[in-house]
């Protein structure tokens, strides 16, 4: 009995190391101002046809309800918000700056760094047109990276400019509607062998691997540049016109984060989709729009090649399962005066626990120890005196029970503030 292809369980290291993630994405999103929201796992399989086209179904979960509507589990959540802002942007002040953590999903052959369920964090500017949201936005995703103790030589991020091509395409007479399917040829042009990618290109391949071979030459991209380099970020970040994201809808200024020693798929990736919301709402909604994702997956594999990275992550998995107060209960008369004072520790938001069957005293403070705990209630011969021991000194003394809420209160205070 295994979990299916491409998905897993989450076993309580596994869910802390996942907590772990998620709240150093939620700490640094609110630090730059963004709101938490969210959407549905399910959509009309339409909305993901309109913005990405038939072929998308192939890479989808989708199926027909029971009410007879043709349904997908949410690949992405680029056209959800999309769909949100376009039927209630009236309700929002602009610009919008939002956040999102959650799962998505995709039909397709599982791989390192790639599952068919994996989570995200989604940021999105919405209601900007300004060049100084791009800058914002990465350097948020730059600086989501550091919250876990990567730095410049850890990851890199791409920056290029669909627009610069778009514009080349334009100046050699390029037809609009063979715009996307060169672009993806340019885009993964460093990832097939040359000769395919000149066959794919025909005459465009010489002006266009004489524009890759020189780095191509754009003032935007420059402003961006020069704005992380204000902001000290400018190590982390090479101008690269080859990275062109095979998205149709992006529009501008599109970015990729990739670990420096390159072993790794994409760590992130995102950049303007001015055109995505007048499009899924026929028209008439038109916003600029800009955002990006970042999966916990080839974070995941990011944070195993990193032993400053992953030790911390171990440092923190560990604290999560630790307790504050293991409960030895010496004489079972005593065990319901236990109880009663447990219940006012939890409410005081004290991690505690006690054994719920009778134990020797030995294994209850084996099991303290094993928890975490810092110090141990044993309620017993003493009563109405519980013995207090801290695990790490071994020092013990007694305390009456009713003064042992302000004694416990007294010694957390003390050792936060060693």
């Amino acid at each position: 009995m295994q979990p299916l292809p491409g998905f897993r369980d989450f076993l309580p290291d596994d869910c802390a190391a996942r907590n772990y993630i998620f709240a150093r994405w939620r700490d640094v999103a609110r630090r730059y101002g963004f709101v938490e929201w969210d959407g549905p796992l399910l959509e009309p399989t339409d909305l993901y046809r309109k913005k990405s086209g038939a072929e998308i179904v192939d890479q989808l979960f989708n199926f027909i309800d029971k009410g007879e509507r043709e349904v997908a589990l949410r690949p992405e959540l680029t056209p959800t918000l999309a769909r949100v802002i376009a039927t209630r942007e009236r309700e929002f002040k602009k610009p919008l700056k939002w956040f999102s953590i959650g799962p998505f999903f995709r039909y397709e052959k599982q791989q390192r760094g790639r599952l068919r369920e994996h989570f995200q964090l989604n940021c999105d500017i919405v209601g900007e047109a300004a060049l100084a949201a791009d800058i914002e936005l990465i350097a948020l995703c730059i600086d989501t990276l550091r919250a876990f103790g990567f730095t410049e030589k850890d990851f890199v991020v791409r920056i290029s400019d669909r627009e610069f091509w778009t514009e080349f395409l334009r100046s050699k007479n390029v037809l609009p509607d063979r715009w996307d399917e060169l672009l993806q040829i340019i885009d993964k042009s460093e990832r097939e062998p040359r000769a395919k990618t000149i066959e794919k290109l025909g005459n465009l391949a010489d002006p266009v691997f004489a524009i890759l071979g020189e780095g191509g030459k754009s003032e935007k991209l420059e402003q961006i540049a020069d704005g992380l380099r204000t902001r000290g970020l400018a190590d982390y970040v090479d101008v690269d016109v080859r990275i062109v994201r095979g998205l149709a809808y992006y529009t501008g200024v599109v970015f990729e984060v990739f670990d420096r020693a390159g072993k790794l798929r994409a760590i992130a990736g995102g950049g303007r989709y001015d055109n995505l919301i007048e499009q899924l709402s026929g028209g008439a909604i038109s916003m600029p729009a800009l955002g990006f994702a970042m999966g916990d997956v080839v974070l995941g594999e990011l944070i195993s090649e990193s032993v400053n990275a992953r030790e911390t992550m171990q440092k923190a998995i560990a604290a999560e399962h630790k307790i504050d107060i293991y409960i030895v209960i010496a004489k079972e008369e005593r065990r319901a005066d236990a109880l009663g004072q447990i219940q006012k520790l939890r409410d005081r938001g004290y991690r505690v626990d006690y054994p719920p069957a009778p134990a020797k005293v030995a294994k209850q403070f084996q099991t303290a120890e094993d928890a975490g705990a810092r110090i141990a209630l044993l309620y017993g011969n003493e009563w109405p005196q519980v013995k207090v021991k801290n695990l790490a000194t071994r020092e013990e003394s007694l305390i009456a029970h009713q003064a042992l809420l302000d004694s416990v209160a007294k010694f957390f205070n003390v050792s936060a503030s060693a």
